[in-house]
């Protein structure tokens, strides 16, 4: 144990808490497909800055959008998959330019009212017309750039997107998919040419990895296809809940 704290510079209290929370947040991506990043900086943030967690989370969602890739990239609209990419590819360092800029405290409360207002939007079923169009589409990349460069939850914004859209299941799920990957990649590059990404990053990164998957793989398991109108809501309910508080805690410190 000593050395797994002496290698990701956590302290043995901030590392169990990490374990149990990544695991949690594992086990309602695995059930409900989403939100595993804004359970994670909903629950952390208020112990660990957002730029630390930021890189952390890269880890996590692409070894869980590995273990998930069996919904078929070969169903995606590569068309809106590239826009959404090359949108997030110009936000991605918007976003992580202000989340550098601002004071510890300061990223935390915006982080968490990120996710607050999206989660409510996504409950609201809000959508934007405008987003079918071409430039639409370059537009939501952007703001899911900016949004995972806040906050890593840029798949919140593509969420709110797909509602938009309204278009098949199979193509839409491929295409975000499709999207995850090719974003995961081009952030990779951008949090490196930032600092972010770093070796203490990838080592913090690895070592949560294990327990994500195993809440993702028990998560595939309890899935029950009669209660999947209910995952949703509980996930945003549950998103909102956690975020307020640590609004409340960050606001009372």
């Amino acid at each position: 144990m000593e050395w797994l704290l002496s290698l990701t510079a956590f302290t043995a209290g901030e590392f169990l808490a990490l374990l149990a929370i990544t695991f949690v947040a594992g086990l309602v991506r695995g059930f409900s497909g989403f939100a595993l990043s804004a359970l994670v900086m909903a629950s952390a943030a208020t112990f660990i800055a957002p730029i630390v967690l930021i890189p952390i989370l890269w880890f996590l969602e692409m070894s869980a959008s590995l273990l998930m890739a069996r919904a078929g990239i070969r169903d995606a609209d590569r068309r809106i998959a590239l826009l959404l990419v090359i949108g997030s590819t110009i936000g991605w360092p918007l976003g992580l330019m202000l989340t550098m800029s601002l004071p510890v405290e300061t990223s935390r409360i915006v982080a968490l009212a990120l996710i607050v207002a999206l989660a409510v939007l996504q409950l609201l079923k809000v959508q934007f017309p405008g987003l079918r169009t071409p430039g639409g589409t370059v537009v939501a990349g952007i703001v899911a750039g900016i949004a995972a460069g806040l906050a890593h939850v840029g798949g919140m914004v593509i969420a709110l997107y797909v509602l938009s859209l309204g278009t098949a299941a199979a193509s839409m799920r491929g295409t975000l998919v499709l999207y995850l990957f090719a974003s995961g990649v081009f952030s990779l590059f951008i949090q490196l040419g930032f600092g972010t990404m770093d070796g203490t990053a990838a080592l913090r990164g690895l070592a949560l990895i294990p327990p994500t998957l195993l809440g993702v793989w028990l998560g595939t398991k309890f899935f029950t296809p009669r209660l999947q109108p209910y995952y949703k809501p509980f996930c945003l309910f549950l998103l909102i809940g956690l975020a307020l508080l640590g609004l409340i805690r960050t606001l009372a410190a």
